[in-house]
């Protein structure tokens, strides 16, 4: 194992979104009343590197391969248990894993073949506690009570979850949509409802309404072909003339959580239609101009990602970056649109926490090929970061790619990730697949820059395998990653340059209940010693703190000082806002105010 200790030193690239103005053409037709102009970009902007990242030139190997890792410990690296690998073929894409979702002391991996729960109540030692055996392909899961969702998209699929798969072309048998199992008793989860849908269920999100206890809703986003109607009444996969096309549209399921077995579509919003009502209203499909991507046709979302605290969901689709206003859950309706030049196939998306930047990224080749060669642009298979304004409409920031070449032997491209919550910071945890796990700090979004990392060596140096991080995500204070051929990897943060300490344990603070990658929750930050450190780290970081307030206020931290002592200090900062918001004195107006507002939260506790 390569290690860097705290120091990292890889170049990170940014291409900001006024960079991208060099001449118009004329808007596809697609794009039209969407903007009338389209930007075209230069030649997208080469990968820079430190030649000396350690991540480059790692030994290859299935369970054995070299690592490199900065910033982070890993804690455990656990493999996947039998019935959900082919030991002849560890690469066997029927048996990947897919996504997590967590709940509790519980860890609940979605495998191609089903799906496993992990007992986590010691992070550093999971341990296997149920495996289902449901094959039906992606097997993406959310939980929610005693409900567990997996998502079904293969033909293979069938409704009582049998290893025989389906032979005949149109069948009863198949299942391709959302399983519902009660796992109330864990040691054996029971499939209560089987909701069938025209493209399957490549992804679905948990979305909950704060007006609704009786209901959760999930949203299915197909990517599948469409099934012939004679297997399922009512499938189309006409154009947007059609009115019946499955295509253009998500689905909302209802589930009544005193009866889910109950669960049904009860709208098919045409999210993608223009202000007319006229489907296609979106991308059309093909180049944005000379020297860009070429992108799919936007009639199909990959993911959509609710974050209910702001009545907001972005989606990832096809073409377009979407945002959705989910206020009223059964029938979300979309608000806001971008497109981009440099984007392939918009695949997912994630909010900082304040809800006012939101990422997307772009699967470009599928996830199955290597797209962060040497030789691959910086802005291909990227990050695009986005500001939010008070309208919704969005704004291009700037982009974040892996900073570090990978080989010809491994895909590698932006995949899913979630948020860490350390205050006062925007930081998101990433898979890359055979890339490793990389930690962005956003929080100025058009510098984004890279803060740790994990990285294996390829599977083969001979052959391309599909491997690698699926997904990694925080979670009461660890980071899980999802390994598609070699199981689940749990890491904790270590403090460096760029984290300090109490950055760290006020993220650890945090904890939830549940956790889906796709429903997005918003954190709150208790008034703790720990907090008000993070503040002044960063501050003192970033030099936009006077030296004797800064001593002052560590001083205090030091002396775990009285509520009057706090109050007085709180006062004081409050003084040094208002001149740093008049220009007469310099410093993060932003931080300082809150930090006051924790001294002022721990004196009260007092």
């Amino acid at each position: 194992m390569k290690d860097m200790g705290n120091k990292i030193t890889g170049a990170f690239w940014l291409l900001a979104a006024t960079a991208l103005v060099v001449g118009t053409v004329a808007a596809p037709e697609g794009l039209k009343g969407q903007q009338q102009e389209e930007q075209v970009p230069p030649a997208a902007p080469a990968l820079e590197w430190d030649p000396n990242d350690p991540r480059i030139g790692l030994g290859a190997g299935w369970m054995d391969a070299e690592s490199a890792i900065s910033g982070m410990e890993l804690l455990a690296a656990i493999p996947r248990p039998d019935g959900f690998f082919n030991p002849s073929t560890p690469a066997d894409g029927r048996f990947s894993n897919t996504d997590l979702a967590f709940q509790d002391d519980m860890l609940i991996q979605g495998n191609y073949n089903g799906f496993q729960i992990f007992d986590i109540s010691n992070p550093a030692d999971p341990t296997l506690a149920v495996s289902v055996v449901c094959p039906g392909g992606q097997g993406d899961v959310s939980v929610y009570g005693d409900l567990i969702v997996m998502s079904a998209q293969e033909t293979r699929g069938r409704l009582d979850c049998g290893i025989e798969g389906v032979a005949d072309s149109i069948s009863a048998e198949r299942m391709r949509g959302v399983r519902i199992f009660d796992m109330s008793d864990m040691n054996n989860p029971t499939q209560v409802a089987a909701v069938q849908s025209c493209r399957g269920s490549h992804t679905h999100t948990i979305v909950t309404d704060p007006a609704d206890s009786e209901n959760v809703y999930v949203y299915i986003q197909g990517t599948s072909r469409v099934r012939p109607g004679d297997e399922l009444a009512g499938c189309s996969g006409g154009g947007p003339e059609d009115p019946n096309t499955a295509l253009f549209r998500i689905e909302v399921v209802k589930v009544p959580l005193a009866n889910p077995g109950a669960a049904e579509i009860v709208n098919m919003p045409r999210i993608f239609a223009d202000e007319e009502g006229n489907l296609a209203g979106l991308w059309q499909g093909g180049t944005h101009g000379p020297g860009t991507q070429s992108s799919r046709m936007t009639n199909q979302c990959h993911d959509i990602t609710a974050y209910p605290g702001i009545g907001l969901a972005g989606g990832a689709c096809s073409g377009n970056g979407i945002l959705l206003d989910i206020t009223n859950p059964e029938s979300p309706t979309r608000v806001a649109e971008v497109a981009d030049p440099n984007f392939a196939y918009w695949h997912s998306a994630t909010f900082n926490n304040d809800g006012d930047v939101v990422i997307f990224t772009d699967e470009w080749g599928g996830g199955s090929a290597p797209r962060c060669r040497a030789t691959d642009p910086a802005t291909w298979g990227a990050n695009a970061i986005f500001r939010i304004g008070d309208d919704n409409q969005m704004e291009l920031a700037g982009y974040y790619k892996l900073p570090v070449p990978q080989t010809d032997t491994e895909n590698c491209v932006a995949h899913n990730g979630s948020i860490i919550p350390v205050p006062g910071r925007d930081i998101m945890a990433q898979a890359w697949y055979q890339g490793g796990v990389s930690l962005m700090d956003f929080t100025d979004p058009a510098n984004p820059f890279e803060i740790a990392f994990f990285d294996r060596g390829p599977l083969s140096i001979e052959s391309l395998f599909t491997g690698g991080y699926w997904s990694v995500y925080w979670f009461n204070g660890r980071l899980y990653g999802a390994e598609i051929s070699r199981g689940i990897d749990v890491f904790r943060l270590t403090p460096s340059e760029h984290l300090s300490a109490a950055e760290i344990a006020a993220a650890e603070a945090v904890m939830m209940n549940e956790f889906n990658a796709q429903l997005q929750p918003k954190v709150e930050w208790a008034p703790t010693r720990d907090v008000a450190q993070a503040y002044l780290d960063q501050m003192t970081r970033a030099n936009r703190i006077l030296n004797d307030r800064a001593s002052e206020i560590q001083s205090a931290l030091d002396a775990n000082a009285g509520a009057m002592t706090l109050n007085n200090l709180a006062a004081e900062i409050e003084a040094d806002v208002v001149q740093i918001e008049s220009g007469e004195l310099g410093g993060d107006a932003e931080r300082m105010a809150k930090l006051a507002a924790v001294l002022r939260g721990m004196a009260a506790q007092q």
